[in-house]
């Protein structure tokens, strides 16, 4: 089947809701049955699904031999915060850059584990800036790290990954980046980034059910942090050496989600890699804008900056208009969409990824304007 032509949320069929959120997302039925056979994390075919899914990711962001992927079990943030305790050690200082809540996250992480930090903050619309970057290396010659996120969900804002990563190489600073919304649809490569590290997770690109986050990291970087780790779960150091030694993990796994994790990486593969699962998004992304703006949705963000993974909408200025509401009757239309969580505004937000096609799109906008009529709104 087509990814154009997807299953309707009104098949007989098919009665999950659509989930049209920046994760966890809409997973194919392949994946979901993945999920039904139970497996011996010990056992020596689970332990080669494994090293080979491990692989597999390593090598979608252009990791060759001295890359390593690091698995950790539980969500994104497990990754960003082992990837932070890990890699930054208690002599170093990282520079963390802010535009959104994920990075905010990170200096909490590091104010938490009693990391010494330096903010470059900017606004949620504003994308990163790298003069701005290379300044602070320029006035702070003790900072030894810097952490940036790929894209800030919360507004769907797209850094500019690689002009900071440039800069970083530049003045020998150790990158680090959140890559959790974007590994698996937009090209991360490794060998010309330079960074030391990226976490990503395995419910948002990849298309994988939630709970297994990991850190793709240079093997020589790694050997580097033992004794770093402040907790002795997201201790990767540890975790990258049991997995040399004995291909096993130091606690127990979520084994059916690695399984199922496996089969969606073989399904990315399928659908012609990063670049084709991207098209896919930016035509979904498209559609939506196109039609939410023909409805009399504002976008927060203007197309430039937007990245394919959500779009997020200014909340209607219409005293007809509730957002509970709206979500509520998307909700028996088939549909699920996310809350806004901006600072500067209320909006809300209707993701662009998973196992979806831009018919599941021209549904939900149908479903979009008869919830209108139903509110007695007219954004027009």
């Amino acid at each position: 089947m087509s990814r154009a032509l997807r299953r309707s949320p009104t098949l007989p069929d098919d009665d999950d809701p659509v989930l049209l959120i920046p994760g966890p997302l809409r997973t194919s039925h392949r994946t979901k049955q993945a999920m039904t056979r139970d497996w011996a994390p010990r056992d020596c075919t689970f332990l080669r699904i494994n090293a080979s899914l491990l692989e597999n990711l390593a090598q979608i962001a252009h990791g060759d031999s001295t890359f390593v992927t690091v698995p950790v079990p539980g969500s994104g943030s497990y990754a960003v915060e082992a990837m932070l305790t890990t890699f930054v050690g208690p002599k170093d200082k990282v520079l963390i850059a802010i535009n959104g809540p994920y990075a905010d996250r990170a200096r909490n992480i590091c104010e938490i584990a009693k990391r010494d930090i330096e903010v470059y903050e900017t606004s949620e619309n504003s994308p990163l800036d790298a003069n701005q970057v290379e300044r602070v290396f320029q006035t702070t010659p003790s900072l030894t790290h810097l952490f940036c996120v790929h894209c800030e969900t919360n507004a769907g804002l797209l850094n500019p990954l690689e002009e900071i990563a440039s800069i970083a190489v530049k003045y020998r600073k150790r990158l680090l980046v959140d890559a959790i919304s974007t590994f698996g649809a937009l090209d991360l490569n490794l060998q010309t980034l330079g960074c030391d590290a990226i976490a990503a997770s395995s419910n948002k690109c990849l298309e994988g059910m939630p709970g297994l986050g990991f850190v793709i990291c240079r093997t020589t970087a790694i050997e580097n942090c033992e004794g770093n780790a402040t907790t002795l779960v997201l201790d990767l150091y540890e975790q990258w050496k049991r997995l040399a030694l004995t291909g096993q993990y130091r606690f127990t796994p979520p084994a059916q989600i690695i399984s199922a994790l496996k089969l969606a990486v073989d399904e990315l593969i399928s659908e012609g890699g990063v670049s084709a699962r991207r098209k896919r998004y930016e035509r979904i992304a498209q559609t939506l804008r196109d039609g939410m703006q023909a409805l009399g949705f504002k976008s927060f963000l203007p197309d430039q900056l937007q990245a394919p993974i959500a779009v997020t909408f200014l909340t209607p200025d219409n005293p007809r208009f509730s957002f509970d509401v709206f979500y509520d009757k998307l909700k028996t239309h088939g549909f699920i969409i996310y809350p806004g969580k901006l600072k500067s505004t209320d909006s809300f937000q209707v993701g662009c990824i998973g196992d979806i096609g831009t018919m599941d799109i021209k549904n939900l906008l149908a479903s979009i304007r008869a919830v209108l009529v139903e509110m007695h709104v007219d954004l027009k």
